[in-house]
């Protein structure tokens, strides 16, 4: 009997005195030194929350893992009164780790990276599951190739209701990143900043999806699906694209250089967008790589977007040497030319599309869209028509729609109507 309440009493008395090991945690931090003491010890299902206030310092996480059912969580104790991050170097680095959660934080001022998150250079092992929520990330080397957020190495990651403004690089610098998504996200670029890009995806990235965020002036060239990465940096190793399977869906662009680009891409769905104004091009197909296993960029699909354009763009899209621009299609979108003629040329003829039609559009005081027209083909286009994508709860896999491009089926009468017209 005895053997027998000992066998009972030691699983119950190994849980009492060892509950840092087995039990989650509130913790909550009011200064840095107390923040890296607690970051060093962290376990799944751990939850740090940092009061108001500012931080001198960076954030430095390695080798912190959560699970599907106990992910770890550091966030800002109050949702009205972010704590501020401010210093030298990054504002957060994150490298080997997965399922963490990181939200209402503001990183500000750094000279080099607000946020990296990377596999360590571990290209077989990513980091994954990582969500940033209500993260703000301002000022960050504005005049360099410095990013606000880079991803380097990183699957199954949201980044959701983020405030970017002012950089010199990327608002997000995504290099070998596969299944995320970025949504209902501000960029705002600054005088003063370089400004590069509000988002790039490169470097072998795939299944990616950007919808419904909001970008006023914010890069040269404001969302580039592909760029042009160094191949010692391609996650997976071997692929023949810069991009793949990536869609842009539901956003507003406002002013920028070229609103979005095609750089040494397969596979890309533009569609339901709000392109307003665009200074020089609408969209960019390009190839900067020379390198012999790339595919010419190929197969994007730009469809049912709302687009108005002024005087200032001479060509809607500027089409590199090396490409494959016939393989792009164009379908249903609704183009509108301030004082002049809104039907566009294309690097393919278009099915569809839907001419000088008036959206009748008020930029507000606080930069949101109006759109007062009450046509319904100005109302079957851009964001308002968009249904966001599901792609799953929090801490699950990341499932983004597949891309499909439809076959180039314009008739021989469409080619002679366009060409009469």
């Amino acid at each position: 009997m005895r053997k027998f309440i000992f066998f009972i009493l030691c699983p119950a008395l190994f849980l009492l005195f060892n509950a840092d090991f087995c039990c989650s945690a509130d913790i909550r931090i009011e200064n840095i030194s107390e923040l890296k003491t607690v970051l060093k010890k962290l376990k799944p299902g751990d939850s740090v929350k940092i009061l108001p206030g500012i931080y001198n310092s960076g954030i430095f996480l390695k080798n912190l893992n959560g699970n599907t059912e106990s992910p770890i969580t550091i966030e800002g104790s109050d949702p009205a009164d972010l704590p501020i991050f401010e210093g030298h170097g990054e504002g957060l680095k994150v490298s080997n780790s997965s399922y963490i959660k990181i939200q209402n934080i503001i990183f500000k001022g750094f000279p080099t990276n607000g946020i990296n998150i990377d596999d360590g250079g571990h290209t077989l092992n990513p980091s994954h599951h990582i969500i940033l929520e209500n993260v703000k990330i301002f000022n960050i080397g504005q005049h360099g190739i410095h990013n606000a957020l880079k991803m380097s190495g990183v699957d199954h990651f949201i980044v959701r209701n983020c405030q970017f403004k002012d950089w010199g690089g990327a608002g997000v610098d995504l290099v070998g990143c596969h299944n995320g998504v970025i949504e209902q996200s501000s960029f705002q670029g600054g005088k003063g900043s370089r400004t590069a890009n509000s988002i790039q995806i490169k470097g072998g990235s795939r299944s990616i999806l950007v919808q419904n965020n909001h970008f006023n002036n914010s890069g040269t060239r404001i969302v580039q699906i592909g760029g042009a990465t160094g191949t010692k940096y391609f996650r997976p190793p071997t692929t023949d694209y810069e991009a793949k399977d990536v869609t842009v869906a539901g956003n507003t662009f406002i002013g920028g250089e070229a609103q979005f680009s095609w750089v040494t891409i397969q596979d890309s769905h533009v569609h339901h967008n709000l392109f307003y104004l665009p200074h020089k091009w609408l969209g960019r197909i390009l190839q900067e790589t020379k390198k012999s296993r790339f595919k010419p960029s190929q197969k994007g699909f730009f469809e049912k977007n709302l687009v108005v354009t002024d005087q200032r763009v001479k060509a809607y899209f500027n089409v590199g040497k090396g490409t494959a621009p016939e393989t792009f299609v164009f379908r249903e979108n609704l183009w509108y030319r301030l004082g002049g003629e809104s039907r566009p040329v294309l690097p393919t003829l278009e099915k569809g599309g839907f001419y000088g039609i008036d959206p009748m559009i008020v930029i507000k005081d606080d930069g949101s869209v109006q759109i007062n027209s009450a046509d319904p083909q100005v109302l079957s286009v851009g964001p308002q028509a968009y249904t966001p994508w599901d792609y799953g709860k929090d801490f699950a896999d990341v499932k983004i729609p597949p891309v499909i491009i439809p076959e180039q089926n314009v008739s021989i009468w469409d080619r002679v109507k366009a060409l009469v017209e």
